[in-house]
């Protein structure tokens, strides 16, 4: 989201003040987005769908986040090509599973539990490249490992219900949606983050740049 695994060398081993603020300027959308997903989850759990009727929904979350995803900056021209390819193909699988002729619960269940596997695992993978940049890396990889199980957990089964459906896809958006949330207030605090790290003296009594430790910050709100 943030940073493409294998760039950690192009961007060297510290973060800049502009590339924390260039980060911290996706909070918004990360606040609104996650916001979203919340409301949407709820309403999964409160509504009776159709099979049909769902399959809309969860079509219009995904070209959403698919939106959200492709205006998101990171580090460097690589990061921000990375999320638009990202955030196409989300905006494609959820035109499929809108246009699907008569979908059935499999093919929605097909569609949800193999995007959520490729989301989880690039997240996975991109949090693990922001290790010893982004102070809050770890809540990166929270998102990919909560997408990750929820995906295999719709693939399992391929008698699934359409109740087993809503349950999967219910989770993922509040459990993913509150995530987002906490980032966001994360996000937006890098910078100040970043200042703190660099006016803190080192054991040689000069200024040290930052680092991903840092002391743990107040409000937090992915």
């Amino acid at each position: 989201m943030f940073i493409a695994p294998g760039s950690v060398c192009e961007v060297g081993r510290t973060l800049s003040r502009d590339a924390a603020s260039r980060i911290a300027g996706n909070w918004w959308r990360l606040l609104l987005n996650g916001s979203l997903l919340v409301v949407a989850g709820i309403l999964i759990f409160s509504i009776e769908w159709t099979v049909r009727s769902l399959a809309t929904f969860i079509g219009a979350l995904f070209i959403v986040q698919g939106v959200a995803e492709a205006l998101t900056t990171g580090i460097g021209a690589r990061v921000r090509q990375a999320n638009v390819v990202t955030g196409l193909l989300s905006i494609a699988a959820g035109i499929l599973i809108i246009l699907w002729p008569d979908p059935g619960v499999l093919a929605v269940a097909i569609v949800l539990g193999a995007w959520l596997i490729v989301t989880g695992t690039l997240g996975i993978m991109g949090a693990f490249a922001a290790r010893g940049l982004l102070p809050d890396w770890w809540l990166l990889l929270i998102l990919g490992l909560l997408e990750i199980p929820l995906g295999v957990l719709a693939l399992a089964n391929p008698g699934a219900t359409l109740a087993a459906l809503v349950t999967v896809a219910g989770i993922w958006a509040v459990a993913i949606g509150v995530m987002r949330i906490v980032l966001a207030f994360e996000v937006k605090r890098l910078p100040e983050a970043v200042d703190e790290a660099w006016a803190a003296p080192g054991l040689d009594g000069a200024a040290r740049p930052p680092v991903a430790k840092r002391p743990p910050l107040a409000a937090t709100g992915s």
